[in-house]
């Protein structure tokens, strides 16, 4: 049937939008596996789809907060097996009272529980956590101490990046500076917004660093174009590259932010992702000066993975003042938080569980250090075999010290007519393997690449790799 409704005209900014990971070689990659064929989903940072276990601690605390009659119910049969034959049950059999303690003490925080909406910024007692977690961390004291009204808890990091553009983005003109390449958010974002993109490029031959000149001179272009720069996006470690800023770097941001009255996006959701590397905080590299900076973390991605429960925090210092309006930055973000009313509350009680792991010396602590040295020990050492199979492949070449969750090699002997496009499709046909083309997150003209997640269990790394060997020195060679 015809409809007689005429066609609608909806917003172009989002009919133009792009978003690689999610784009056509993945959907490719889904009707093989409707199809039956097998499927090595490498293009999405989303490690428990691929079999990483989620942190014993955080779903046990989660489990009871969210039906706390079990917190009783698991102390009654602890009393019961102590009086009973079954005293010879191990200790490990129960819950712990530190997690039950710990949950009654979330519970009595937050007071309406899990199923009730919560302040628009998220609960209290969470941004005191992360505050205190932010000046662990950095080393912060007095002044320079995080403040928790500049807290906001969100839907996962991507929320804060687009709650933050949204605002900056005020007409067609304004831009917003991002590393080549990036990570499609912000890209999409930004013309979701109806601003301008600034591509800025960190010099892959010299491991991604960043240089006053280059920033300098992607600024200079998009002035003489009529465009208002208002703020540069830094992705550290890197996402899709992987690589980790040295503090050289980050102190060339913050003194090119400074001198042209730029803000700075921070996103640091892979800061537990560095391997033996360095992570250094802009807001510790910041310190008194008085430049904009929104920080972003999240639970998905650390050697936590929990992505599905869309956790995060943003955390703002030196907030703007707004033109026009005596309201700063910090009045606006709550306005806008409180449209969406609050982030979903499991996401915000493992953000508080990420800032506030078990104590040393706690009954779960022990298990707890286990577990997250060996998922970031894996992640490690499956880098390293991907990285190793690269120097058996025909004119590939890795930069950079190994973060994140990603490598990205550069592709130097594609065939006449052939982009990272077509390999990464031929990848998946061949394989299985599903990747990202690197003009998907943008790259230098002339340049190709691909993205590879490195998340798959080792086994399955260790029967695809050959494989991909195999392919990539047929494919280079048509």
């Amino acid at each position: 049937m015809s409809s007689s409704q005429p066609p609608v005209i909806v917003n172009r900014n989002i009919l133009e939008m792009e978003y690689a990971v999610r784009g056509p070689i993945p959907q490719r990659a889904a009707t093989m596996q409707q199809q039956g064929q097998n499927i090595i989903p490498c293009n999405i940072g989303n490690p428990q789809a691929l079999g990483q276990s989620p942190l014993t601690y955080y779903r046990q605390v989660l489990s009871l907060v969210e039906e706390p009659s079990k917190i009783a119910r698991e102390r009654t049969l602890k009393d019961l097996f102590e009086e009973t034959p079954y005293s010879e049950l191990k200790d490990d059999d129960f819950i712990s009272d530190y997690v039950l303690s710990t949950s009654e003490d979330i519970l009595a925080k937050s007071s309406t529980g899990t199923g009730a909406y919560t302040e628009s910024k998220g609960f209290r007692f969470i941004r005191l956590a992360i505050a205190k977690f932010i000046n662990q961390r950095d080393g912060h004291t007095g002044e320079m101490s995080a403040n928790p009204e500049h807290i906001f808890l969100t839907d996962g990091a991507s929320d804060a990046a687009k709650r933050v553009l949204n605002l900056l983005i005020a007409d067609e003109n304004d831009g917003i500076m991002i590393p080549i390449p990036q990570y499609p958010l912000y890209s999409a974002s930004i013309k979701m917004f109806g601003g301008v993109q600034v591509n800025y490029y960190p010099d892959e031959d010299n491991d991604w660093t960043l240089s006053r000149a280059e920033l300098e001179t992607s600024l200079e272009k998009a002035q003489s174009e009529g465009v208002n720069v208002k703020a540069m996006v830094v992705i550290n470690p890197g996402n899709p590259t992987g690589a980790i800023l040295d503090a050289q770097s980050i102190r060339e941001v913050i003194d090119f932010a400074k001198a042209h009255h730029l803000a700075i996006i921070a996103d640091e959701v892979y800061q537990d992702n560095v391997y033996g590397g360095e992570f250094i905080s802009f807001a510790k590299a910041l310190g008194a000066d008085t430049v904009p900076l929104f920080s972003l973390h999240s639970i998905s991605k650390g050697f936590f993975g929990e992505c599905g429960h869309r956790g995060g925090y943003l955390e703002v210092r030196n907030p703007p003042q707004v033109a026009g309006a005596n309201l700063n930055f910090i009045d606006l973000l709550l306005k806008q938080a409180s449209v969406s009313l609050c982030a979903n509350t499991a996401g915000q009680i493992l953000t508080y569980l990420m800032v506030s792991p078990p104590e040393q010396g706690s009954r779960p602590h022990a298990l707890f250090i286990q577990e997250k040295e060996k998922v970031l020990a894996e992640l490690h050492r499956k880098a390293t075999m991907i990285r190793s199979a690269f120097n058996q492949m025909d004119g590939v070449e890795c930069f950079g010290k190994t973060g994140a969750m990603y490598l990205f090699p550069r592709l130097n002997k594609l065939p006449a007519g052939k982009n990272d496009y077509d390999y990464c499709m031929a990848l998946l046909e061949e394989t299985g393997l599903v990747t990202v083309n690197g003009s998907g997150f943008g790259q230098k003209e002339g340049t190709h690449h691909l993205r590879i997640a490195f998340l798959p269990p080792i086994e399955l790394l260790a029967e695809v790799l050959p494989q991909w060997i195999a392919f990539h020195n047929r494919f280079v060679a048509m």
